[in-house]
């Protein structure tokens, strides 16, 4: 149990953290609707009536789906685009997905290598591509939920306002929506910008994701290894 902490610390770490924010949004979510609720004349609602209300579910997956959009992105743009000095991108002559053999697939797998890296066809490329099929899904399912959600929050709103009710269509094409959406997408890739471009030049001792300190700015981490 010991060895299996220590060797997946970082996975647990961020999976308390997560949990710990969640919960945190959760209370705090439901104090600050149950306010509304009082301001407008209205009861206010139980825990769990408020985290299994379309208010909530709207609030997490807006924020998934712009989590999950940014990595994948990420992920496919660092197949074919290169940052020189940055410990995120391959160095310059390396785009590419890579030859059988630098990838470790078919004929040229080890030993221990996945079993689906081992074979030909259908199953090596769903495998050689799963991380971004994994992330892609996730998104369009955080997507959905984030719409339709938002859609029935939008309807109970236009309801109180004496507001016609509209479709899903409507709703998916809409400022509220977009605004939404938008809103989350340009602060994710801000960081990712941020994150690529300042790792360049600057540095964290002992981070897996900066190169070591005395490595020149024009070098990657992968170029000084």
């Amino acid at each position: 149990m010991r060895h299996f902490l220590r060797t997946s610390s970082l996975s647990l770490a961020s999976l308390i953290i997560f949990v710990l924010a969640l919960l945190g949004q959760s209370f705090a979510g439901h104090a600050y609707n149950n306010e509304e609720l009082m301001q407008h004349g209205q009861a206010p609602v139980t825990y769990i009536d408020f985290v299994t209300s379309s208010d909530f579910l709207v609030d997490v997956a807006e924020n998934w789906q712009s989590e999950f959009l940014q990595f994948f992105l990420f992920i496919l743009a660092t197949i074919w685009l290169i940052q020189r000095g940055s410990p995120e991108s391959k160095k310059y002559g390396d785009e590419g997905t890579g030859t059988d053999e630098e990838q470790m697939v078919g004929a040229h797998a080890r030993a221990d290598s996945p079993r689906w890296a081992k074979v030909r066809g259908v199953r090596l490329w769903i495998y050689s591509n799963s991380l971004l099929i994994a992330m892609g899904t996730v998104f369009l399912l955080s997507w959905l939920a984030q719409s339709l959600a938002g859609h029935v929050v939008a309807n109970q709103e236009n309801a109180q306002h004496g507001v016609p009710l509209e479709t899903w269509g409507d709703y998916i094409v809409s400022p509220d929506f977009w605004n939404r959406t938008l809103q989350n997408w340009q602060s994710e890739f801000l960081a990712v910008g941020a994150m690529v471009a300042f790792s360049i030049y600057l540095r964290q001792r002992g981070s897996s994701e900066s190169k070591p300190v005395g490595v020149p700015h024009h070098i990657s981490s992968v170029e000084s290894e």
